[in-house]
């Protein structure tokens, strides 16, 4: 009962993990610049993200467009974005894994080699 609890608790901290991975990924706050000139009507805040970038007029009107390609990236996103996508994928292959081979599912119960199998690559 309590191996049954643990693998519920961390099934619950995958699937919080992946809509944060998810989040973090849409958002278009991942390099902030500031520009404050002398007058506080110029001031602009850029916001990069990994699919759009944003401007922020000191009117408070935001605009954001998405990049045309992806050589338009700095290499730092780029970076980021492939990083962010992989650590996506991964974290969906470990829920469906988990669920595949946790002791409260009935899947494959016929074939025990298999859920030990599953048990094995959820660890991984």
């Amino acid at each position: 009962m309590v191996s049954m609890g643990r693998q519920m608790l961390g099934f619950i901290l995958a699937v919080i993990g992946f809509i944060g991975t998810i989040v973090t990924c849409a958002l278009p706050m991942w390099k902030v610049t500031a520009f404050i000139g002398a007058n506080i009507v110029t001031a602009q805040i850029i916001w990069d993200g990994l699919w759009m970038n944003c401007v922020m007029q000191s009117t408070g009107q935001m605009q954001c467009k998405i990049y045309d390609s992806l050589l338009a990236l700095p290499q730092d996103l780029q970076a980021a974005r492939a990083l962010v996508v992989v650590a996506i994928i991964v974290s969906a292959m470990g829920i469906i894994l988990g669920v595949a081979g946790g002791k409260c599912t009935n899947f494959r119960s016929g074939n025990p080699q298999l859920k030990t199998f599953l048990k094995k690559k959820d660890v991984v």
